[in-house]
């Protein structure tokens, strides 16, 4: 990757809060490097070009890592050594590889129907040095409960679907996390009158250099 990026996802860590890391910024620009060979032959992502990888992949993925911080510092996770988080419906590993880089204390579970992208996933704890990550080819709904800290998604499914697969995976007192566009109205709708799980806020994100509404919406679990 060119001198360009890397000034580029620096500008972008320091936009979003978070710390200049030099090793940080190599593995995610070597995830994209391999994501790129990958993709010539498995077909794990639509996008092909660098940069679009480079802003709707990484600088996306990133920008709900100081949201989780904020969150985990303030709900009695302090005292725990290590966090579990689950990312549902995970493809190529996004947001898991990016949360795992960028932390060391998330244990971070990659879950996904497609053996193709779960074993580029286990490519990715060796290549990139991350042993908090693990990948898991198997349907989230066919799993014993996981009893992780947040369970996440990005682009998985309806709220409703989302809470009805992976909702027995999240530790009482935890939080579905699930990343959205707009603020999805209409499912935020259908989850209030199908469900026991209830919004508790929608956090607005910004993501460098995309000019697109992002969302990220905060479950709780009612009763």
């Amino acid at each position: 990757m060119s001198d360009i990026f890397s000034k580029r996802l620096n500008q972008a860590l320091l936009d979003l809060g978070l710390d200049q890391d030099p090793v940080l910024v190599r593995q995610l620009l070597d995830y994209i490097n391999q994501l790129q060979r990958w993709n010539r032959t498995y077909n794990l992502t639509a996008l092909r070009d660098p940069d679009q990888m480079l802003v709707q992949h990484i600088f996306d993925s990133l920008s709900i890592v100081r949201p989780f911080q904020n969150y985990l510092a303030g709900n009695n996770t302090q005292g725990q050594e290590s966090v579990k988080i689950v990312d549902v419906g995970s493809g190529a590993g996004l947001p898991g590889v990016v949360l795992a880089a960028s932390c060391s204390t998330w244990n971070i579970t990659c879950i996904d129907a497609v053996e193709k992208k779960m074993a580029f996933v286990r490519q990715m704890v060796g290549a990139l040095a991350l042993p908090n990550l693990s990948a898991m080819h198997v349907r989230v709904e066919q799993l014993e409960p996981m009893q992780a800290d947040i369970v996440v998604s990005r682009a998985f499914s309806s709220l409703l679907d989302f809470v009805n697969l992976a909702g027995k995976h999240v530790r009482p007192g935890g939080r579905i996390a699930a990343m959205k566009g707009k603020e999805p109205d209409q499912e935020i709708a259908a989850l209030q009158s199908e469900s026991n799980w209830r919004v508790e806020r929608i956090e607005s994100l910004t993501v460098p250099e995309l000019e697109a509404q992002r969302c990220l919406v905060w479950l709780v679990q009612q009763g």
